[in-house]
């Protein structure tokens, strides 16, 4: 049985805890062994680099050094690395060991809560397969990424909110590898009222079962 470790912290706004169970359930659904946590601490513990999948909830806080040295290396030999919205795009900012392995900073959401439109890119990869173009109310995230991800549903910014970014083509969800890894993102969930959404949690789980080591 797979071991799947998720980790909440930081902001409140987000729902960090109520988010980590409704992940757990997920998980729990596709057979993983699941621990649940608020203990940053973990990050420094040896549990880490043998557990299958690292989905951390966390807005903000600190990672130590060697911690982020030790997870980019976890990562590298094969420890699956997965989140949403806030999850990897806002986790420990300042670490930028953290910033080179998830491959994702959230830098802007104008216009706070609106609706907007997501296109699927990639319908014929597993994650996105059935799902079509859909609206989502919530934050649209603008984000900086790492060159090497690959893009499975996009965001379209008209710039009504901020005419910097009119006609800007974002990506929502993506996954990359890195090394042995793998590690899968997606944009939305601000809070945990959005697993009701009829795609937003489907998009997420086969994310998560995809990261996990192979």
């Amino acid at each position: 049985m797979r071991k799947a470790l998720i980790v909440w912290g930081g902001w409140q706004g987000h729902e960090p805890e109520q988010c980590a169970h409704i992940v757990a359930d997920l998980l729990r659904e596709d057979d993983f062994a699941v621990e649940v946590t608020g203990d940053l601490g973990i990050f420094g513990s040896p549990s880490l680099a043998k557990a299958d999948l690292l989905v951390p909830i966390i807005t903000g806080g600190t990672l130590e050094k060697p911690h982020a040295s030790a997870l980019v290396e976890a990562v590298r030999g094969g420890l699956g690395l997965a989140g949403h919205h806030g999850a990897l795009a806002t986790s420990f900012k300042e670490s930028a060991p953290f910033r080179y392995v998830s491959g994702v900073t959230w830098v802007a959401h104008p216009g706070n809560i609106i609706d907007f439109r997501v296109a699927v890119t990639r319908q014929d990869d597993p994650i996105m397969e059935g799902i079509p173009d859909f609206d989502y109310h919530s934050e649209q995230y603008y984000l900086h990424y790492d060159p090497t991800v690959e893009i499975l549903a996009t965001t379209t910014f008209t710039g009504a909110y901020d005419p910097a970014a009119r006609n800007v083509v974002m990506p929502v969800v993506f996954k990359r590898n890195f090394g042995a890894g793998r590690i899968f993102y997606s944009a939305l969930g601000h809070v945990a009222a959005e697993f009701d959404h009829p795609y937003m949690p489907l998009i997420l789980r086969r994310g998560l079962g995809w990261a996990a080591r192979q």
